[in-house]
């Protein structure tokens, strides 16, 4: 028979080390990233900011993917300088650990990717704002669907 150790509580290891939020600079989107990062505050973890830059086919004949750059590196960019600016106007009130990711491919696929490579512990998206998901599923669904992360869906 072996002895019981008795528990011992660890302070400041609970909870998400790495938060993955998912931005594309739509309202649902800023708004799960303001969550997001409060969240991340409050739990002293890296906040994960991922972009995931759209990939359109060139054709059903070729059947290669052709990432629309210009448009969404300028989207990519334009977010940065955006979280840049809300942090510049919180610095000395709230300190929050974020990078910045951009990812290829549609945006389910990009997220699951940042989840996987970055070792999230948490997702949070924005609701979808497309009235076409409620018949093909959204990427908030199908991340939950997944079961790999806790997911949290900001409306």
């Amino acid at each position: 028979m072996t002895e019981q150790q008795p528990h011992r509580f660890e302070r400041g290891t609970d909870g998400p080390k790495v938060i993955v939020v998912g931005m594309d600079g739509s309202d649902s989107s800023l708004r799960a990233a303001s969550y997001a990062g409060g969240l991340a505050r409050r739990q002293n973890a890296l906040l994960a900011i991922v972009y995931v830059q759209p990939v359109m086919p060139a054709g059903a004949a070729l059947g290669v993917p052709v990432t629309v750059g210009d448009m969404t590196g300028e989207i990519a960019e334009e977010l940065v300088a955006e979280i840049r600016s809300a942090a510049e106007r919180v610095k000395g009130i709230w300190e929050v650990r974020w990078e910045f990711h951009t990812f290829r491919g549609d945006p389910y696929s990009g997220l699951v990717a940042a989840a996987d490579e970055l070792k999230a512990d948490a997702v949070v998206v924005g609701a979808s704002e497309s009235a076409g998901h409620r018949f093909i599923g959204s990427v908030a669904v199908r991340l939950v669907k997944a079961g790999r992360w806790p997911v949290t869906v900001v409306p």
